[in-house]
């Protein structure tokens, strides 16, 4: 079983912020294949069962807020008995201009409080994660204000299309791995929208 979570905060309040674009993307997954998510309070998360790339595939959206992302997705990969190279996480990430994504095999949080939460729990850096940026905010009083509030008309549009371009980047991961993923699509263009997987 591959494990794909994406991490973001539950509640409508929190529909379309940056925080939130790592749901999205796995929503957009569950989406092309049809399939849709059913909660697990056991797991403190909704989840989906899909199959991608030839490989059964839970997604996941944990339920606990963004900073402890790591409870769900920690108790997942133990009761699927999956290893951290059976994970991907997708999230969002300010220091990468809005709309462009990054494919990494592994590393630090960066300071971002629910991948924190998900080395924590895992044990380990070494999983693939797919960042997708969402900018510092033009006027934002803060980072928190920033990712917590709605985008920008213009950030969105730049945005909506890094959602699908993540999606076929986890597509490319669990297919040919990452780093034919990295190569694919640390250095896409921004703002291209793409279509079916």
């Amino acid at each position: 079983m591959k494990i794909v979570a994406g991490l973001g905060n539950p509640g409508a309040k929190y529909e379309g912020t940056p925080h939130n674009v790592g749901f999205e993307v796995v929503e957009h997954l569950a989406d092309e294949c049809g399939c849709q998510f059913k909660a697990s309070g056991r797991f403190k998360a909704e989840i989906a069962d899909i199959s991608l790339a030839g490989n059964k595939v839970l997604l996941v959206k944990p339920q606990t807020y963004m900073n402890l992302s790591g409870e769900a997705v920690g108790a997942l990969l133990n009761f699927y008995k999956a290893s951290p190279a059976d994970l991907i996480v997708v999230f969002d990430d300010v220091d990468l201009d809005a709309g462009r994504i990054r494919v990494r095999p592994g590393g630090g949080s960066g300071g971002h409080n629910g991948l924190s939460s998900v080395i924590r729990h895992v044990g380990t850096e070494k999983f693939a994660r797919v960042r997708i940026g969402v900018g510092r905010g033009r006027d934002a009083v803060d980072l928190v204000s920033h990712v917590l509030r709605r985008f920008a008309p213009d950030d969105r549009e730049l945005v909506a299309g890094a959602i699908e371009r993540a999606g076929k980047a986890v597509y490319t991961i669990l297919e040919s791995g990452v780093e034919t993923a990295m190569n694919r699509f640390n250095s896409a263009v921004t703002g291209q929208k793409q279509s079916n997987i």
